[in-house]
C-alpha cells in the first residue's frame, strides 16, 4: 500500500511539473509545444492525488493562472496636424489629405525674378519667357511663377480590390498661380494675335488647355505581378520619364523642362495624349511600357494618332531608359502676331496651324554615386509633312479655338526636319536637405529649306526659320528645404539660340536669376 501511495505522490509531482513545462515551451516556440508528449493523455488532472493541503517547495514553479503585470499604456503618438509646424514637418507621404481611397495634393510655386530680355507672362500662361523667345525685350524684373515646378491641384484614387489588385485613378491640372488661371496654351497665343510683338505676352504652344484635367486624368487598374494599365488623360511616356534624367530638374532653370518640344520629339502639344491607353510592366530589374491614342482631334487630341514604346533598367548604380515614339498630323498651333487680319479669321477664337508627322527616340542615362548623381541624355526627332492636308480646318485642343479653312500649312517638311537634342549635369547633395545641380543642354536643327532657295545672313537676321541653327543653354540651381514640405530655390540659366532658330528674334541671349518657394501638400 505504501509503495503504491509513493509512486501516486511521485506521478502527481510529475504531472504538475509537467504541466509548468508545457506552459512555458508554448510562450516561447508554439512549434516545438505542439511537438512535447502530452502527460495529460495518460494521467488527467481530476484523476490526480491533490497536493494543495501539502507544504509546496520554495522552488516549486508558478502557476501557469498567476497574473502578469500590466505594461504601461503608450502615450498616443502625435498627429501631424496638431499644428501647421508639425504639419509643415511632416512629408507629403506620411501625412497626406487623404479621405477613404481618395487623395487630396498638390503645390503651388512662386517667385521673383530678372530677365535679361523677358515678356509680361499672359494670364493664361504658366510663365515668363525664362528661355529666349521671339518676342522677348527690354522687360525685366517679373513676378515669376513655377519655376521649379508647374504649380498643380489635383487628387488620387486608390482602392484594394483583392488579390494584390488596385483601382486607381488621377485627376490633376495645372495653373498660373498669380491669376489663378488655368494654364491654357492655345489661349495665350489668341491673347496675342492683335498684339505686335513689341507689345506681346508670354505664349507658349503647349498640351494644357484649359481643360480641368489640364495634367493628367485617367483611370485603370494595378498589380504588382501583372503591371498598370491605364486610360484617359495622359502624359506620353517620355514627358513621363525626362524628368527623372535632367540634372537641373526645373522650369526656369532646365531647357528640357522650359519647352514641350522634347518631350513632344519635335511637336510640344503632343506630350500629353487626351484617350491614351497606357500599359507599364515591371520585372526584376527591368520595365517596360505602351502606349497608344484612340482616337483624334475630335477626342481632344494635337494629332490624329500617337504612340510610344519604352523600355528601361536598373543595373547597380546605373538606371537607363529608351523610349521610341511618332505621332501622325501632329499640330503646332500659332497666333497672328499683330499681322493684319486677313478674311475669314476670327482673332478672338481662331489661330494658325502647321501640321506634321513627327517621331523620334530618346535615350537618357543616370548614375548614382552618393552624394552624386551624374546625367546624360539624347533625343533624336524627324519631322516630315502631314498624312493629311485638313484643307477645311480643324479643331485644336482648346475649347472654342478653332483654326479655320485656309489657315492651316501642310507642306513645311518638304525637305524634313532633323533635330538633335544633347545633355549633361550633374546633382550634389550637401546634406540631405540641400541639393546643388547644374547642367548644359544643346539642340541641333538641320538646314530643311528647299532648294532652291538658300539661306543667308546669321543670327536674328537669318533669311529663314528652316535654315540650320541651335539651342544651347548652361544652368545652375540650389534647392534647400528647410522643412519637409517647403522648398526655397535659386538659380539661373544662360539660353542662345542661333541661325534658322534665331531668324526673327529680337534678341539671341537671356540670362534669369530667379528666386522662389514651392510649398507642397
Amino acid at each position: 500500500m505504501k509503495s503504491w501511495i509513493c509512486a501516486a505522490l511521485l506521478a502527481g509531482g510529475i504531472g504538475v511539473a509537467a504541466g509548468t513545462a508545457d506552459a512555458q515551451t508554448d510562450k516561447s516556440d508554439p512549434l516545438q509545444a505542439s511537438n512535447q508528449p502530452q502527460l495529460s493523455d495518460q494521467l488527467q488532472p481530476n484523476n490526480r492525488l491533490q497536493l494543495s493541503d501539502q507544504p509546496q517547495p520554495t522552488n516549486q514553479p508558478q502557476p501557469i493562472n498567476q497574473p502578469q503585470p500590466t505594461k504601461p499604456p503608450q502615450p498616443n503618438k502625435p498627429s501631424c496636424f496638431d499644428s501647421v509646424w508639425d504639419y509643415l514637418k511632416s512629408s507629403v507621404r506620411d501625412c497626406p489629405l487623404r479621405y477613404g481611397p481618395f487623395t487630396l495634393y498638390g503645390n503651388l510655386d512662386g517667385g521673383y525674378g530678372y530677365s535679361l530680355y523677358g515678356a509680361p507672362v499672359g494670364p493664361s500662361a504658366d510663365k515668363p519667357n525664362y528661355f529666349i523667345q521671339r518676342n522677348s525685350r527690354d522687360v525685366h524684373w517679373l513676378w515669376s511663377p513655377n519655376g521649379a515646378s508647374t504649380s498643380v491641384a489635383g487628387i488620387k484614387f486608390a482602392q484594394k480590390l483583392g488579390d494584390e489588385w488596385e483601382a486607381i485613378g488621377v485627376l490633376e491640372t495645372g495653373f498660373n498661380p498669380y491669376s489663378l488661371q488655368l494654364i491654357n496654351g492655345p489661349q495665350s497665343l489668341v491673347d496675342n494675335n492683335l498684339r505686335k510683338i513689341l507689345n506681346q505676352q508670354t505664349q507658349f504652344d503647349t498640351s494644357r488647355a484649359g481643360q480641368f484635367d489640364n495634367s493628367q486624368g485617367f483611370f485603370g487598374l494595378s498589380n504588382p505581378i501583372y503591371g498598370t494599365l491605364t486610360f484617359g488623360r495622359t502624359n506620353t511616356l517620355v514627358q513621363s520619364a525626362l524628368g527623372a534624367f535632367d540634372p537641373v530638374q526645373s522650369v526656369a532653370f532646365s531647357q528640357l523642362g522650359f519647352s514641350a518640344l522634347y518631350a513632344g520629339l519635335g511637336a510640344g502639344p503632343t506630350n500629353r495624349t487626351n484617350t491614351a491607353v497606357t500599359y507599364r510592366l515591371t520585372y526584376q530589374e527591368f520595365r517596360f511600357a505602351f502606349q497608344a491614342q484612340a482616337g483624334g482631334y475630335n477626342q481632344g487630341n494635337a494629332a490624329t494618332s500617337n504612340y510610344q514604346l519604352q523600355i528601361g533598367t536598373d543595373i547597380g548604380k546605373l538606371t537607363f531608359d529608351a523610349i521610341g515614339g511618332f505621332a501622325e498630323n501632329a499640330v503646332t498651333l500659332s497666333s497672328l502676331g499683330g499681322a493684319a487680319i486677313p478674311a475669314g479669321f476670327d482673332p478672338s477664337s481662331n489661330l494658325r496651324a502647321t501640321l506634321s508627322n513627327t517621331g523620334g527616340a530618346a535615350l537618357m542615362a543616370r548614375y548614382n554615386w552618393k552624394p552624386l548623381q551624374f546625367y546624360g541624355g539624347y533625343i533624336y526627332s524627324r519631322t516630315t509633312n502631314p498624312s493629311d492636308d485638313f484643307p477645311f480646318g480643324l479643331p485644336t485642343i482648346a475649347s472654342g479655338i478653332t483654326v479655320p479653312a485656309g489657315f492651316v500649312t501642310s507642306n513645311n517638311f518638304n525637305v524634313p526636319r532633323n533635330l538633335n537634342t544633347f545633355w549633361t549635369g550633374v546633382k550634389y547633395a550637401v546634406r540631405p536637405n540641400i541639393d546643388l545641380a547644374a547642367g548644359i543642354y544643346f539642340e541641333h536643327q538641320n538646314d530643311f529649306l528647299p532648294a532652291p532657295a538658300i539661306c543667308t545672313g546669321s543670327g536674328t537676321a537669318t533669311s529663314s526659320t528652316r535654315c540650320a541653327g541651335d539651342r544651347w543653354s548652361y544652368s545652375f540651381m540650389i534647392d534647400y528645404r528647410p522643412v519637409s514640405r517647403i522648398s526655397l530655390y535659386a538659380g539661373l540659366m544662360v539660353s542662345n539660340v542661333s541661325g534658322g532658330i534665331a531668324s526673327g528674334f529680337l534678341h539671341t541671349t537671356n540670362v534669369d536669376p530667379t528666386v522662389g518657394i514651392r510649398f507642397r501638400f
